[in-house]
């Protein structure tokens, strides 16, 4: 756990090397990256936390917005004595990354995006999110939290440990965390973002086609993967197709960066 202003935030650090730094979407924890965690230490140190008010945890009496996210990512480094790391995100949390990216790219060596976007724009997704947050409370926050653990889990073990981290979560800083991720829009500045980044989307994921081609189009220095036959649910549910894009994006980029 991570004291920061008054707020512990729980951490996991595993193995050594290049660091990378994972940010979930609203509800989920840090469990989404089981698989991350897992695999990547192996050649990388991996790092996974838990948002403000998520699975692990405190809640926190400030706001959940994205700078303050970033800020306690920030402090987390800090805290691990490490300069530089590949900032990761999964969904909204790809919005993150970009916020990291445009508030301290000293701080970071490159991004990767996961079915992410710099906004959202369209109805379908206004219409998801807006659900998640009327429904983000004590009353219903484990009908949300199994729904949405189900969603993303690919087997019986990872819907338990997805569900059983979510519903510890604060309603209150969870339905912060959907309400600013309704209203972040970033994509006019998406051409001050000179680091490298990947963005990684499924070939079934449609609906999400257009914010990578908008994240593709206005960042200076990307490269965009589709992953056949997937959909939204990258980390979990193609985690081997992950795992190897991100390493290998990894390797290419520090060596870049260091010669």
């Amino acid at each position: 756990m991570l004291e920061i202003e008054g707020t512990r935030i729980f951490y996991s650090v595993a193995g050594d090397g290049i660091p990378i730094i994972f940010i979930h979407p609203p509800l989920l924890t840090s469990a989404n990256f089981t698989y991350q965690m897992k695999e990547l230490s192996k050649n990388y140190k991996v790092i996974i936390f838990d948002i403000r008010g998520h699975g692990r945890s405190e809640y926190s009496k400030q706001a959940i917005t994205y700078s303050l996210i970033v800020d306690d990512i920030r402090n987390l480094l800090d805290h691990l004595r490490i300069e530089k790391a590949f900032i990761c995100g999964y969904s909204t949390g790809g919005s993150i990354v970009c916020e990291f990216m445009l508030s301290h790219s000293d701080r970071a060596l490159g991004g990767i995006i996961i079915s992410g976007m710099s906004e959202a724009s369209d109805v379908y997704l206004r219409k998801r999110i807006s659900l998640a947050k009327n429904i983000s409370n004590p009353k219903s926050l484990s009908i949300l939290a199994s729904a949405i653990a189900w969603g993303n889990a690919d087997k019986k073990e990872i819907f338990k440990q997805m569900f059983s981290e979510a519903i510890k979560g604060d309603p209150r800083n969870i339905k912060q965390y959907y309400d600013y991720s309704l209203n972040y829009n970033c994509t006019n500045l998406l051409g001050k973002i000179y680091l490298p980044i990947l963005l990684v989307y499924g070939t079934k994921d449609k609906s999400f086609h257009h914010y990578a081609q908008l994240l593709h189009e206005r960042l200076p220095s990307n490269k965009l993967k589709f992953l056949e036959k997937e959909r939204h649910q990258i980390p979990t549910k193609a985690a081997n197709k992950l795992n190897q894009l991100i390493s290998q994006f990894l390797i290419q980029e520090y060596k870049r960066l260091n010669y």
